[in-house]
């Protein structure tokens, strides 16, 4: 048999050879309800046609009588197939919150056979889950598939689709294939921030300094700062609403951001500090009187003697006493 299978679209031409190996043939025919071929004598191949397959389900026969009156017939598997008239899909709601399951389901409409039809669920260029069907009938058949899925945030603006894939040939020949538009995750979730944890900054007075809050959430944040005693009467005056804050330092405290939206709220703290350099001259002032005094202390142990007098030699000097002749 010549192909030894076949594959064809409903409609379509189909044709086939039958060849007898044997070399006591009398005659050879095909048995089909359609375009069948009557015994004929003296060949040794016969071919099959239709030029438009009208039937979902074909058996044609192939038979060979010999010459010593027996008879030996093969089947023709043949696979009648048509694509769907279209993959959609289908999801309650386009946008659900992280954590939440949601479903999506891909309809399949019009498809034969669905015994050899598989959904494939994508997300970008991963294959998610894959679905195949029992169904005996040859006729085409609607069929659908339902993907559960739990929102995550790195799900949010992914594009899902699903693909309707009939395995009618061998893996070289490939399968035929049809895919649905593609469908765009929404994941609402709160803000976090870029850059995790509280921060301990050290500036130098008049510095410019630069506190970063800036968040990632569905919605987009918005942002709310609370600033140390001293700078709240300024900041008062006008409301501040970005990410970043960019402003010279005053004196120490603790800034506060935090980011917000519908679906919840979360608090940064920035812990500013004067950089010790700052504090350089102050030091050195406290230092050197630190060491005068050391200094003091150690002459006065020394050079003083009991009785009050400042002895710098062996006789001393007391006061009311001449130091020598006049």
């Amino acid at each position: 048999m010549s192909p030894s299978r076949v594959v064809v679209r409903f409609g379509d031409a189909l044709s086939a050879k039958c060849t007898s190996l044997s070399n006591q043939t009398e005659g050879m025919g095909w048995e089909s309800p359609y375009e069948g071929v009557d015994l004929t004598g003296g060949v040794t191949f016969l071919d099959f046609k239709i030029d438009s397959v009208p039937a979902w389900e074909l058996e044609p026969i192939c038979y060979v009588n010999s010459r010593d009156g027996g008879q030996c017939q093969e089947v023709l598997p043949v696979t009648v197939y048509k694509m769907p008239d279209s993959v959609s899909l289908r999801q309650n709601s386009t946008t659900v919150k992280e954590g939440e399951q949601f479903a999506i389901q891909c309809d399949i409409v019009n498809v034969a056979p669905a015994r050899n039809l598989a959904a494939l669920w994508h997300k970008g260029n991963k294959i998610l889950n894959s679905e195949t069907f029992d169904e005996s009938s040859p006729s085409p058949v609607s069929k659908s598939s339902v993907l559960t899925l739990t929102a995550h945030r790195d799900d949010d603006g992914a594009e899902i689709w699903c693909e309707a894939k009939l395995n009618l040939w061998p893996g070289e020949q490939g399968p035929a294939m049809m895919r649905s538009m593609s469908h765009r995750v929404t994941v609402l979730y709160p803000p976090t921030y870029t850059k995790a944890g509280n921060e301990t900054l050290e500036m130098t007075v008049g510095e410019n300094m630069t506190l970063n809050c800036n968040a990632k959430g569905n919605p987009p944040p918005s942002y709310r700062w609370e600033f140390p005693q001293f700078t709240k009467e300024w900041h008062d005056k006008e409301e501040v609403i970005e990410p970043i804050l960019t402003l010279p330092f005053e004196l120490p405290g603790v800034y506060t951001c935090t980011a917000y939206s519908n679906q919840g709220n979360v608090t940064k703290y920035f812990n500013i500090s004067e950089a010790p350099r700052s504090r350089t001259t102050f030091g050195i002032m406290v230092g050197v009187g630190v060491a005068v005094g050391v200094l003091l202390l150690i002459a006065g142990a020394y050079f003083v003697t009991p009785n009050g007098t400042f002895s710098f030699n062996k006789g001393g000097y007391q006061p009311g006493t001449p130091s020598g002749p006049v």
